[in-house]
């Protein structure tokens, strides 16, 4: 019979992840948009969050079909700090340095 504990506690933490991350993003864009396209960007942003979502689902569940579970997980893994990496190259820094 599967052990689902770690499944769950694995959920918990990206969940968690998520509530901390989110409302930074939000404002990273809100900070670095020009006022007059702030909630465009803001829909935008949620557009491809939000397609992130349904075609990393789709994909993950391809991969999984074709090629297993923990190459699947393992490629979700590697996306998700080269997204990280992607975003820390692209935007930059908005608050002027202290002197």
């Amino acid at each position: 019979m599967p052990q689902y504990g770690l499944w769950i506690a694995g959920a918990a933490l990206q969940g968690l992840g998520t509530a901390m991350v989110y409302p930074v993003l939000l404002a990273a864009i809100g900070d670095v948009a020009h006022p007059r396209w702030r909630a465009t960007s803001m829909g935008v942003y949620r557009l491809w969050r939000d397609l992130g979502y349904a075609v990393g689902a789709l994909l993950s569940g391809i991969l999984a079909d074709l090629l297993g579970m923990a190459v699947a997980i393992h490629v979700i893994a590697a996306l998700t700090p080269l997204s990280g990496v992607v975003t820390a190259f692209r935007m930059y820094e908005t608050l002027p340095a202290k002197h």
